[in-house]
């Protein structure tokens, strides 16, 4: 099973600069708890975005064009599809995880979104966001209520949407 996993405000937008919009706690313990001991591919701005490098507990695949590029705990790929052959050898389940290149990429051969829905407008500064999602394509499978992150002050949802 390939999953998108993002956060998007009300105009679809998802970064800035090179990083996440907002930095909601309960967004970023949902994304661990849905990725750790799967398989984690991403694009190299996003791995470059990552604090740390590579996730813990997670096979890392970052989709490159640069065939010079290497970090510790990353195996690289050329194409999404290369990507998407590695990953199905495991471990477990494949998240995308960005940026907005390989969202748009990735969104026809996936079968499940993982949202977190922001209640917000996106910033003027937003230069980064995730393709429009057709209704007719996806239906709701879960939805958290509503809540507010207490930092941000931000309301969101978790949805998760499967392909129909």
């Amino acid at each position: 099973m390939i999953s998108i996993i993002v956060a998007i405000d009300r105009g679809g937008a998802i970064g800035r600069g090179g990083d996440l919009l907002y930095h909601i706690r309960e967004d970023l313990r949902r994304f661990k708890a849905l990725t750790v001991g799967n398989t984690v591919v991403m694009g190299r701005k996003t791995f470059e975005s990552l604090p740390k490098g590579a996730l813990p507990d997670r096979r890392n695949i970052v989709v490159t064009r640069n065939p010079e590029f290497s970090a510790p705990g990353v195996e690289t790929a050329a194409s999404l599809e290369q990507a998407i052959e590695m990953a199905a050898e495991g471990p477990g389940e494949t998240f995308i995880i960005g940026g907005g290149q390989l969202y748009a990429l990735s969104l026809p051969h996936a079968s499940r979104l993982c949202l977190t829905l922001i209640d917000g407008p996106s910033p003027a500064d937003a230069d980064t966001y995730f393709p429009k999602i057709d209704p007719a394509e996806w239906q709701i499978v879960e939805q958290s209520a509503p809540a507010t992150d207490p930092k941000t002050g931000l309301s969101y949802t978790f949805t998760t949407l499967e392909r129909k």
